[in-house]
C-alpha cells in the first residue's frame, strides 16, 4: 500500500456495479444521515470539521451508522490524502510502510488521513506504532470501533485522540434514506420503476436495527427479487421476505454482550418480567451461550433472591439442567420460566452483602488463630493444651444454642447478615431475635 495510491473522491459516482450500500454513500455533510448530536451546526464534530481541527479522533458506535463515511468526507472537505486500513487485514509491516510514506509526504506539504477500520483489532503493539507519527502530526488518526474505547484502546493513544460516540440510526432516518435510494436515478434505484409502500420501507427500517448499510442491502434484495417476478411495487410480505430476520446488534465478546446481560440481571432485581423475558430472547435468539446465560441466571438467584425465597436457587439449577439436556430452542423455555420467577420472587441481597463485607474484614483485619474452644482435639498432646476447652455442645442444651463466641476476639461483635422482612427471610429474622434472647437468658 503507498500514500500515493489514488483514493476515490466520495463526491465521484460510485460504480454501478458496486452494492447499492456503497453507491449511496453520502458525499457530502449535507446528504450525512444521523449523528445531529454531533454535526448539527455549532456541535463539536461539526466546528472541528469545519475549522480544519487536525486532532486524531476515534469514532465509536454500532455497525452501520457512518463511521467510515464520515472520515473520507472529513479527508475531501480538510483536503487532506485518505489511506483506509483495515485491523483485519493489515499488520505491523503494512503500518509502518505508511508512516514512511506519510512522512514523505508532509516534508511536501501534503497532510495525511489514515483511517483504521475495526481499531479495536490492532493488538498494543500496532497501536503504539501510531503514536510518535500522531504526536508528531505526520498523521492525521481517525480511528472506527464498535467497542468501548476505554476498554479496547491503549490508554496512550486514546489520551491523543478525541473520541466520538455515534448512535444507531431513527427508524424514520432509515426510511429517508431508503427513499432517498428508491429515487435516486445516478447512484441508486430511481432508474429501476421500482416504488415501495410506506409499510415496506417501514418494514426494512425496523428490521435493520439502525444500520443503514444492511437496510439498504436489503432493499437492493427486494428489488431484485420485485423484478425477478415482474412486480413494481416493495409491499412489505417481500420486504419481510428480503429481510429473512432481524438483524440483531450483538456481539458475544463485545460490549453489546455486557449491555444486554446487564439490562436482563436489572430487570429481574426491579421485579419487570417482561423485561427480562425481552432482553432473554434477544440473547438467546442472537446466538449468545445458553448456558452463559444459565450461569448468570443461578447468579441473580443467589444474589438477587436469596434466603428470601431459597427455592429460586434450585429452580435455577433445574433450568440449567433443562437447557443442557434439551438444547435450544426448548431449553430456552427452562430459562425463560426461571426468569419470569426470579423478578417475582421476593429480593433480598442481605447475603450478597454480608459475605462481602466478611470478605473485606478478611482482607482488612490479622488472621487470627481459632480460639482454643473451637478447636478440635483428637489427640492427647492436644487437649493438654486446651484444644476444645470449654466447648459447648448446642445439642445437649436447652434451646439447642450456647453462650459461646464464635468469631475471631477482634471481631466478637460484629455482625454481618441482616435479613430483611421479605418472605421466607422474615422468619430468619424472627429466629434470629430468638437466638438472642436465649443468649442473654443465658449470661443472666
Amino acid at each position: 500500500m503507498s500514500l500515493f495510491d489514488s483514493t476515490p473522491n466520495p463526491a465521484s459516482t460510485p460504480n454501478r456495479q458496486a452494492p447499492l450500500a456503497e453507491r449511496m454513500r453520502p458525499a457530502s455533510l449535507d446528504e450525512y444521515m444521523g449523528q445531529q448530536h454531533l454535526l448539527a451546526p455549532g456541535k463539536p464534530l461539526r466546528l472541528a470539521i469545519e475549522g480544519d481541527d487536525a486532532t486524531s479522533m476515534i469514532f465509536w458506535g454500532p455497525p452501520g451508522t457512518g463511521k467510515t463515511t464520515l472520515a473520507k468526507i472529513i479527508a475531501h472537505v480538510t483536503q487532506a490524502s485518505f489511506i483506509e486500513f483495515s485491523a483485519v487485514l493489515s499488520g505491523i509491516k503494512e503500518i509502518k510502510q505508511v508512516m514512511i510514506d506519510a512522512e514523505k509526504a508532509a516534508g511536501f506539504g501534503s497532510r495525511t488521513i489514515l483511517f483504521v477500520d475495526e481499531i479495536h483489532r490492532f493488538n498494543k503493539a500496532q497501536q503504539d506504532a501510531f503514536l510518535p507519527y500522531v504526536e508528531r502530526g505526520t498523521i492525521r488518526l481517525i480511528g472506527a470501533t464498535t467497542e468501548n474505547p476505554s476498554f479496547e484502546i491503549n490508554a496512550a493513544l486514546l489520551s491523543r485522540c478525541r473520541v466520538y460516540t455515534l448512535i444507531a440510526l431513527t427508524e424514520d432516518q432509515i426510511v429517508a434514506l431508503l427513499q432517498r435510494a428508491l429515487h435516486d436515478p445516478q447512484r441508486g434505484l430511481g432508474q429501476s420503476g421500482i416504488t415501495a409502500t410506506d409499510e415496506a420501507l417501514a418494514t426494512i427500517a425496523s428490521y435493520s436495527s439502525g444500520d443503514a448499510r444492511n437496510a439498504l442491502n436489503a432493499l437492493e434484495v427486494a428489488t431484485k427479487l420485485a423484478q425477478g417476478r415482474g412486480e413494481t411495487t416493495l409491499t412489505k410480505p417481500l420486504a419481510a421476505e428480503a429481510m429473512q430476520r432481524r438483524v440483531l446488534l450483538y456481539d458475544k465478546k463485545g460490549e453489546q454482550h455486557y449491555d444486554i446481560i446487564s439490562a436482563l440481571h436489572k430487570s429481574v432485581r426491579n421485579s419487570d418480567p417482561d423485561a427480562a423475558l425481552y432482553w432473554l430472547a434477544r440473547m438467546l435468539e442472537a446466538g449468545e451461550d445458553p448456558m452463559y446465560v444459565a450461569r448468570r441466571i443461578v447468579r441473580m438467584a443467589v444474589e438477587d433472591i436469596g434466603l428470601a425465597a431459597p427455592e429460586a436457587l434450585n429452580l435455577c439449577l433445574s433450568a440449567r439442567d433443562a437447557m443442557h439436556f434439551l438444547g435450544q430452542p426448548e431449553g430456552g423455555l427452562a430459562l425463560a420460566q426461571a426468569v419470569v420467577y426470579l423478578a417475582l420472587a421476593p429480593k433480598s441481597n442481605a447475603v450478597y452483602t454480608a459475605y462481602a463485607a466478611v470478605r473485606a474484614d478478611v482482607e482488612a483485619t490479622a488472621a487470627e488463630p481459632v480460639t482454643l474452644h473451637l478447636r478440635n482435639a483428637p489427640t492427647k498432646l492436644m487437649k493438654s493444651l486446651d484444644y476444645g476447652k470449654d466447648y459447648q455442645y448446642a445439642h445437649d442444651l436447652e434451646g439447642r444454642v450456647a453462650d459461646m463466641q464464635c468469631l475471631p476476639t477482634g471481631l466478637a461483635h460484629k455482625r454481618y447478615y441482616h435479613p430483611t422482612n421479605e418472605c421466607r427471610e422474615k422468619l430468619l429474622a424472627q429466629r434470629m431475635e430468638e437466638i438472642a434472647r436465649i443468649k442473654s437468658q443465658k449470661k443472666a
